[in-house]
């Protein structure tokens, strides 16, 4: 903001502007004048003037010019811009850091600065207010503006901070925040240029200055307070032994009244028994600077005696006399003192120093061990057999790679730094073992071998935890993927079977297009079954549980197990007596074996012998067992046992993650271990493989036992095939994936149903809304934006509660059907599916409401 001045004809030049310099020039006008009169007279009277007198003129214009030659060197005449000088005036004026108004003793303003104008209310319509204008209606400030005022009155000086609240114009935004401002006057000089009498106002915003001290003066206070309540004492004194500070707490060990205590009037002699004063203030005789340890006693105010250990150091000053001591008082009233107190506390520290359940060693600057406790051989696996632990380097206890940083904190520690990071290390005599290291100094005395402390917490069993956890997190978030990507994929697998299916419809066997669209829906078909396997890692497979019988079950498969695994190998099938039944799904239970009977194959291309078992495995003998993870329980054994080439700890940690193989390139797709871990797990079993390398392996399967109710009644393996499916009912198709929407749709109006379609939830409702409700069956995808199906079944149920209803998902029937309440009256429909399927359930459900019905 540019300056304001007030030399516009409605007030005085500006004060800057100098009228001294306008009067110069008239002087200088008026001697020109009158030497061209002069040069005119001579001019037309010159044969009249007598030349006594012409000669006088010239005289006195000679000794005129030397007297300005004279000046101009001198600088007693200038010449140059009045508006220059003034315009240079106000710059300076202008650059000032605070307000500054020119102003005559009765408030009349000659001139303001650019800073003033910034102050809210400083200019009102273009013209400036005075500074007591300025905060005129500030309850706050009334007070100090008129002792301002009467100084200016006075032409006196006057300095006044004035706090106004919101601030200058009182600003909504903060309008509880306090602002200073420094308000000065005082009467400027009289001059040739300035005839009268002047006064120069000042306004500056003090506000964070102030709180800078308000926070200076609040951190002082606290740390004051800090010093007051130490447990320590504390005390100070000058060169004369007078005591300049007492904390709170000698204060209160001596007997002393803190607020009664005046600087000055307490001396070292009365709180020093004896020559201790004199101990005290003498300082060093070498003259350097040190703190000093000095047991003595202090004398208390009812004179008894205080044993006080001091950390005494005395200032020296720039000339070397004696300057202000510091000295900090630690009690030992209530140290021991016979010999049998002293004895009774260091058994309770060696009772402490040894029950630790960390390991404690203390090493010399070099790091070699000078004195361990007792839990240091435990936990550094160190029997003592080989030799004695004194004297050996710490470093050669644990592994190469921490000891170049174990080598750096020792130093540090040695240096008696205060933070040294902890290090982390596997101990040599186990690979696995590891430790963690905490380095300190030690606080003996610089002769002592002593001299650093190293405390070894045993973080095995927490490496191992957070190992597994960061492998559960990996694993979860694999399956988390594979569901998501079967999902999406199975939409597309619908659509692909759906519409082969259709097209099949159209061009039979004879057709030339037949054997394509088959090649079509058999890929189709076998990127279902990928998902599948997907779907099993994921344990968001179809699952259709039931009651089996184990022996059964591996029987029936020996035949084909026998030809797959070829002539050089031979299978031999062990079952035990009285097996539990379990209940599981029968083609995902096979698949199970399959696998682990092919991958032992694999594992033996020379021949081995492959072993099936099957047994009970009691509650009594699941706890004996070490497996990490299981329950004891009641389960069935299945093991799969081969003789060959086996796997190492490093592969047995991977081979249940997905895409991880040991077969070369194109053999396997790694999916084939990872499917068997996720189908065992979705049938709330366990799966363990113990291995030896050269030796073989054997995959332990522990199945939880089922116990029949009585009420239990067992379905019929498999249902009749409904041969007529053609309908006319009205159905409402439901489902944000186009292409299997279509499919769906166009398939059950081949067959004759009347079919409405929706994208969504919100979508669905409004076409049941549309058809007055008057809808027989609704088919709805389970995963759908914005409104999914358990969802939309909820509004249904409102309006419609006897619908029947099938869900379609990519995922398995038990993870959909804990999202639904009604059990009873939803169907599952998994995908992907072909037309014979989707029309076949259609059927049977719409023939069970008749039945329903009829009932």
């Amino acid at each position: 903001m540019t300056s304001t001045p007030l030399g516009d004809g409605n007030y005085p030049e500006p004060l800057l502007a100098s009228s001294r310099s306008n009067a110069g020039v008239w002087r200088v006008a008026a001697l020109g004048l009158v030497l061209v009169v002069a040069a005119v007279v001579f001019s037309v009277f010159g044969e009249q003037i007598p030349g006594d007198w012409v000669i006088a003129f010239v005289g006195v214009l000679a000794v005129v010019g030397v007297f300005c030659l004279f000046g101009l060197a001198a600088g007693l005449f200038r010449f140059g811009s009045t508006e220059e000088r003034r315009t240079v005036s106000r710059a300076v004026v202008d650059s000032l850091p605070y307000g500054a108004v020119v102003a005559d003793r009765d408030g009349k303003i000659s001139y303001v600065n650019g800073h003033y104008g910034s102050f809210a209310g400083g200019v009102s319509n273009g013209v400036p207010l005075g500074v007591p204008r300025l905060f005129a209606g500030q309850s706050e400030a009334s007070e100090a503006i008129y002792r301002l005022s009467r100084a200016a009155k006075d032409g006196r000086g006057a300095v006044e901070d004035i706090r106004l609240v919101g601030g200058l114009g009182g600003s909504q935004a903060e309008s509880n925040r306090a602002f200073w401002y420094r308000v000065a006057v005082r009467p400027l000089p009289e001059t040739d240029e300035v005839r009268k009498p002047l006064i120069m106002w000042s306004v500056e915003d003090i506000t964070r200055d102030r709180d800078n001290n308000e926070s200076a003066f609040r951190d002082l206070q606290r740390a004051i307070d800090y010093l007051d309540h130490s447990p320590a004492g504390f005390f100070s004194a000058d060169a004369h032994g007078a005591i300049q500070y007492l904390n709170s707490t000698l204060t209160d060990w001596l007997g002393y009244d803190l607020a009664e205590f005046n600087s000055g009037h307490l001396s070292m002699s009365d709180i020093v028994r004896g020559d201790g004063a004199t101990l005290l203030m003498r300082g060093r005789s070498d003259g350097e600077i040190r703190t000093e340890i000095i047991d003595i006693d202090l004398v208390r105010r009812n004179g008894t005696s205080f044993p006080v250990r001091l950390l005494h150091r005395a200032a020296r000053m720039a000339d070397g006399e004696l300057g202000e001591t510091r000295t900090l008082v630690l009690d030992r009233s209530s140290a021991p003192d016979n010999e049998e107190e002293l004895r009774a506390a260091e058994v309770r520290f060696s009772r402490f120093f040894n029950d630790t359940p960390f390991a404690i060693a203390t090493l010399d600057g070099a790091g070699r061990i000078i004195r361990t406790n007792a839990p240091f051989g435990r936990i550094f696996k160190w029997s003592g057999e080989e030799k004695s632990l004194e004297l050996q380097s710490l470093a050669e206890l644990i592994g190469e790679g921490s000891r170049e940083k174990f080598a750096k904190a020792i130093e540090n520690a040695a240096a008696h730094q205060s933070e040294i990071d902890p290090v982390d290390a596997l101990l040599t005599a186990e690979g696995d073992h590891a430790v963690r290291l905490y380095v300190s100094g030690s606080e003996m005395s610089a002769s002592s071998p002593e001299q650093v402390n190293v405390y070894a917490l045993d973080m095995t069993d927490q490496r191992k935890l957070e190992a597994q956890f960061a492998q559960s997190q990996k694993m979860q978030a694999v399956g988390q993927l594979a569901g998501g990507v079967a999902h999406d994929f199975n939409n597309l697998l619908t659509a692909i079977i759906g519409f082969s299916d259709l097209l099949l419809l159209k061009h039979k066997p004879g057709d030339p297009s037949f054997s394509e669209l088959m090649q079509i829906k058999q890929n189709a078909n076998r990127a279902a079954g990928l998902t599948r396997q997907l779907l099993a890692f994921s344990r968001r497979q179809t699952l259709r549980p039931q009651t089996l019988e184990l022996p059964l079950i591996v029987d029936d498969l020996t035949v084909l197990l026998k030809r797959m695994i070829g002539e050089k190998n031979t299978l031999q099938v062990e079952h035990g007596r009285n097996i539990w039944p379990v209940r599981a799904d029968v083609v995902q239970l096979e698949q199970v074996i399959i696998n682990l009977v092919v991958n032992a194959r694999d594992a033996m291309p020379d021949g081995g012998s492959i072993t099936l078992r099957t047994g009970n495995v009691t509650h009594d003998e699941a706890e004996k067992l070490t497996f990490k993870g299981m329950v004891p329980a009641d389960y069935v054994l299945i093991e799969v046992q081969d003789t060959g080439t086996g796997m190492s700890a490093e592969i047995i940690e991977k081979i249940f993650e997905p895409f991880f193989t040991t077969k070369e390139l194109g053999k396997g797709t790694g999916l084939g271990l990872s499917t068997v871990y996720g189908i065992v797990k979705q049938t709330e079993g366990f799966i363990y493989p113990v291995s030896v390398v050269g030796v073989g392996t054997t995959f332990k399967i522990y199945l939880p036992r089922h116990i029949p109710v009585e009420a239990e009644v067992v379905k019929a393996a498999v249902a009749a095939p409904v041969r007529d499916l053609t309908g006319h009912e009205r159905i409402l198709l439901v489902d944000d994936e186009e292409s299997v929407r279509a499919f769906s749709a166009t398939a059950l109006r081949a067959t004759g149903y009347q079919v409405f379609e929706a994208d969504g939830g919100e979508e669905a409702l409004e076409v049941l809304e549309d058809q007055d409700f008057k809808i027989d069956l609704m088919i709805s995808d389970v995963a759908m934006p914005e409104m999914d199906g358990p969802t939309l079944l909820k509004h249904v149920r409102e309006t419609m509660p006897n619908l029947k209803v099938i869900f379609v998902s990519g995922y398995a029937e038990e993870s959909v059907r804990r999202d639904i309440e009604d059990d009873q009256s939803v169907e599952f429909l998994p995908k992907p599916y072909s037309l014979d399927q989707i029309n076949t359930k259609v059927k049977e459900v719409l023939q069970k409401i008749g039945k329903d019905d009829e009932a």
